[in-house]
């Protein structure tokens, strides 16, 4: 064969590659409202970045009939590219290839994009998108599937780890996203479980389906599987874009700045008055974040599951952060198992990609009652005490209302090493809230008190005394547990200068193999 014969040969190959499971496939994925592996890779990378691994490979295995049905790839795409210019390494699996399961190869070329951007030090993203492990190969696609597995345990913490659900993914496959940094859902086209309808049908007896089971809707809300739930496959990717723009390129960097055209110190008048006079009456945490970040842009996290406490990120003057704030709107604020879950996993993945942290508090304090003292409030509360304690990167805390007992403590207090703790003069920062501390202190002669009207005199007088005592922030002041009582409008300018001065902050924690954080 001549040169140009042989040229001609590999544009044929490309094309055939290209093709996957075929054009009849590559249809039906298209009427589920899904794209192709190859799609979803354009879509998401800057436009002719993609540089691909391994697109000749096939599949090993002979047996049930498999040596007559070869597919080049293999069933996932591999390879990488640029997202706004930076690099980042990428795997897509094909669900027109044998259902887009896993074998021997598959896993393999995984597993090489995952050690090259080791190596590099780059974002890995992986788009799931397949039935689970490809029966035939039996323990080869097992042994697959850990080594994948391994791969996102290492690169935990050095790279930030994405990834994307567009379609089913059942079994062992499951646990690889559940490594990851960020899981992606879409909605009514995604599908998570370790165990599907019918096995949870014949183990359990429970009849359930596929959509109530385990979808984006699901683990939204319920489970917190996943970080976000997009409307459509073009809108999750633009969301890995999104998110993305935050991060470093890995641990060993800082975050990329960019130009911000928010004055630094712009002033928010609505802020002075925003906390309510009562403090029974609640108000939205978000009108405080959009009123102080660089133009009201805050990408949350966890947006639908634990809404009792707020996560994302956001910029000030250019510089991304991560923003943690109790939710007054649900459930007062309270930290609860899953509050504490959510916020301790942010915090610690800020930590780790030396991403600040901001702290918006207002939090009366645990959720009490047996179903949390059962399910572990103690350690799961002790995970985001843990996560701010050991987390070196600056730390500003603001105090805006309620910070009481145990809960003060958690939300990143100067005690865990916070950086910056500034109080608004609305915060009450005490052992307890007014009411619970009469009753405790002034018990005995509450209960020598017959007459009603007697005795909700003593009360209110006790509780206007403890008030005037405790429920502000000076007395935490006095003490240098809080560093300045800011005005309100003036936040955002106060946090701005603080990030800035901490920018050259080193803390470095006592050498360890590694912590054993309360699981």
């Amino acid at each position: 064969m001549d040169n140009q014969g042989k040229l001609k040969e590999l544009i044929e190959l490309r094309e055939k590659a290209k093709l996957g499971g075929g054009e009849k496939r590559i249809k039906d994925q298209h009427n589920k409202g899904k794209f192709t592996a190859r799609e979803r890779i354009e879509i998401l990378l800057d436009e002719g970045s993609f540089e691909e691994f391994d697109m000749f490979v096939t599949h090993r295995c002979k047996d049930f009939g498999l040596a007559d049905k070869q597919y080049l790839s293999d069933g996932v795409i591999t390879g990488h590219g640029t997202i706004d210019g930076r690099v980042v390494y990428i795997f897509s699996q094909d669900f027109t290839v044998f259902g887009g399961s896993l074998s021997e190869t598959f896993a393999k070329k995984i597993c090489k994009v995952m050690d090259q951007a080791m190596k590099v030090g780059a974002p890995v993203i992986g788009i799931n998108d397949s039935g689970g492990a490809r029966i035939q190969e039996g323990v080869h696609s097992l042994a697959g599937y850990a080594e994948i597995f391994e791969r996102n345990i290492l690169a935990s913490g050095v790279v930030p780890q994405i990834s994307a659900v567009f379609g089913p993914c059942a079994g062992g496959a499951v646990y690889s996203p559940a490594l990851t940094d960020f899981i992606i859902m879409s909605d009514k086209t995604s599908h998570m479980f370790v165990t599907g309808p019918k096995v949870t049908k014949a183990v359990t007896g429970e009849s359930i389906t596929t959509e109530d089971l385990g979808s984006a809707s699901v683990h939204g809300s319920k489970s917190g599987v996943t970080h976000f739930v997009a409307d459509n496959e073009e809108e999750g990717l633009m969301l890995i874009r999104k998110l993305l723009c935050y991060m470093p390129q890995n641990n060993l960097e800082d975050p990329p700045q960019t130009e911000c055209n928010d004055p630094i110190d712009r002033l928010e008048d609505s802020l002075n008055e925003i906390i309510p006079e009562k403090t029974s009456q609640s108000y939205d945490v978000k009108d405080v974040i959009y009123s102080i970040i660089d133009n009201g842009e805050f990408l949350e996290v966890h947006r639908r599951w634990a809404k009792n406490i707020v996560v994302g990120f956001a910029k000030f003057d250019g510089m991304p952060v991560g923003i943690v704030a109790n939710q007054p709107i649900f459930l007062a604020g309270v930290l609860d198992i899953n509050a504490s879950k959510k916020a301790a996993r942010f915090v610690r993945f800020c930590d780790a990609f030396n991403i600040p942290v901001v702290t918006l508090v207002d939090v009366p304090g645990f959720l009490p009652g047996s179903a949390q003292e059962y399910e572990g409030i103690i350690t799961n509360g002790a995970k985001l005490m843990f996560a701010y304690g050991e987390a070196t990167v600056p730390k500003i805390t603001i105090t805006l209302r309620k910070s009481y007992g145990g809960a003060h403590c958690v939300m990143s207090s100067k005690q865990l090493k916070g950086d910056l703790n500034y109080a608004w003069p609305t915060a009450e920062i005490a052992v307890m809230g007014s009411q619970g501390a009469v009753e405790i202190l002034h018990g005995k002669k509450l209960k020598e008190l017959t007459d009603p009207e007697e005795r909700s005199k003593f009360i209110a007088e006790k509780e206007s005394e403890y008030r005037m005592k405790f429920a502000n922030p000076y007395q935490a002041a006095k003490f240098g547990y809080i560093d300045d009582v800011i005005e309100p409008r003036n936040t955002r300018f106060r946090i701005i200068r603080g990030l800035k001065t901490l920018g050259t902050k080193k803390d470095i924690n006592p050498m360890k193999k590694h912590s054993n954080i309360p699981l």
